[in-house]
C-alpha cells in the first residue's frame, strides 16, 4: 500500500479513557489508521489489540500545551475530543482541559485542514452555575467558531463497563447501609450506552452526520435519580433503603471531603449544582432529529446491558441467584 492510498489518519484525544477506547475500537474495525492523543502513552497499550499490526500509534499530549497538540493533529484527516473533567485536578481544571483544550484542539484541526468532532455533554450552557456546564458551554461555542463545520455530540450520563456512575454506587453498595439520594433523587437521566455514542461518534468522522450540528444523544428511557439507584440495586442483587440527602448538605460534605489529602471525595459541589436540572435530550433536538434515532441508531436500555458488568457487585457474582438479596 502506498502512502497515496492508505487509509484515513484520525486522531482521538483522550483514547484512552472511558468514551475514548469505545470510539477507537469501533473505528478501529472501519479500518482508519487512529493516533491516540493522550497524557500518558505508555498506559495506554491495551488499545492495541483493538485493532491490527500497526493500525493505532499513540503520541503524548497534554491539552495544556499547545505544542503537544499541534504535534498530534500533525497530517491528520479527522480530529475526535474525548476529552473531558469530572472534577478539577492539580493543574488540571476544567477550564485548562474543557475550554483552552478544546479551543486548541479546534485550532489544531483548523490549521491541519482536518475535519472535527466534538464531545460535549447535555446541560452545556455558557451561562450555567456549574464550571463543568459552563466550560463545556464555552468550549462549544470556540469550536463552533473557529471550525463552524465541526460535529458537536452531547450525550445524558454514559454507561457501560468503566462507568463513574453505576459502578460507583454499585461498589458504595457493597459497603455502606444505604444510599444517599441527592435532591430527593428527583434528577432525570436519558443514560445512554458507550457504545452508542462511540457509533454517533464514527458516523461523524464518516461524513454522515450533518456538519456544524450539535446532536443530542441519550437512551430510550428517561430515569430519575431513584429509579437508575434502584435498577443498580436489583440488578447487584442488594437491598439498601435509599435516602434522601438535601443538595445543601451534599454539597458541605462535598467541600469538606475536597479538603481532606488524598482523599477521593465521593461528591463535589459542582456535581451538586449539576444535579438541580435535568439531564435529557431537549424537544428541540428530538423535533430535528438531531438524536440517535435521528442517525438512525437504535439505542440500548440500560437493563440489558447493566448485567454484563454490574455482575461483579453481587454477594457472590455472577452465582448470585436471580431472588437472593443481600
Amino acid at each position: 500500500m502506498t502512502l497515496s492510498n492508505l487509509p484515513p489518519l484520525v486522531t482521538v484525544f483522550g483514547g484512552s479513557g472511558f468514551i475514548g477506547r469505545h470510539v477507537v475500537r469501533a473505528l478501529a474495525r472501519r479500518g482508519y489508521r487512529i493516533r491516540v492523543a493522550v497524557r500518558r502513552p505508555d498506559l495506554a497499550g491495551f488499545l492495541q489489540p483493538l485493532g491490527n499490526v500497526g493500525q493505532i500509534s499513540f503520541v503524548q499530549a497534554n491539552l495544556r500545551y499547545r505544542w503537544s497538540v499541534d504535534a498530534a493533529v500533525k497530517d491528520a484527516d479527522h480530529v475526535v475530543n474525548c476529552v473531558g473533567l469530572l472534577a478539577n485536578k492539580g493543574r488540571n481544571t476544567f477550564e485548562a482541559v474543557q475550554e483552552f483544550g478544546a479551543r486548541a484542539i479546534a485550532e489544531a484541526a483548523r490549521a491541519a485542514g482536518a475535519t472535527l468532532t466534538h464531545v460535549s455533554a447535555i446541560g452545556a450552557d455558557q451561562k450555567s452555575p456549574s464550571a463543568y456546564a459552563r466550560t463545556k458551554g464555552n468550549a462549544e461555542a470556540a469550536v463552533l467558531a473557529i471550525k463552524p463545520d465541526a460535529i458537536i455530540l452531547r450525550p445524558s450520563i454514559v454507561f457501560g463497563p468503566e462507568d463513574d456512575f453505576f459502578n460507583r454506587f454499585a461498589a458504595m453498595a457493597r459497603t455502606m447501609p444505604f444510599l444517599p439520594l441527592v435532591g430527593g433523587g428527583q434528577t432525570r437521566f436519558q443514560p445512554v450506552y458507550v457504545e452508542d455514542v462511540a457509533e454517533a461518534v464514527a458516523r461523524a468522522v464518516e461524513g454522515r452526520l450533518q456538519a456544524g450540528t450539535v446532536y443530542e444523544l441519550g437512551g430510550p428511557e428517561v430515569l430519575s435519580f431513584r429509579e437508575c439507584m434502584e435498577l443498580m440495586l436489583e440488578v447487584t442483587g442488594r437491598q439498601r433503603p435509599l435516602v434522601s440527602l438535601p443538595f445543601g448538605i451534599a454539597s458541605l460534605i462535598g467541600s469538606v471531603a475536597s479538603l481532606i489529602p488524598l482523599v477521593d471525595a465521593p461528591i463535589t459541589p459542582d456535581q451538586v449544582t449539576l444535579l438541580k436540572s435535568d439531564n435529557v435530550v431537549s424537544e428541540a433536538a428530538e423535533k430535528d432529529g438531531r438524536t440517535l434515532k435521528g442517525m438512525g441508531i437504535t439505542p440500548a436500555i440500560p437493563s440489558a446491558i447493566l448485567p454484563s458488568y454490574l455482575v461483579q457487585y453481587r454477594p457472590e457474582g455472577q452465582f448470585t441467584g436471580s431472588g437472593k438479596a443481600a
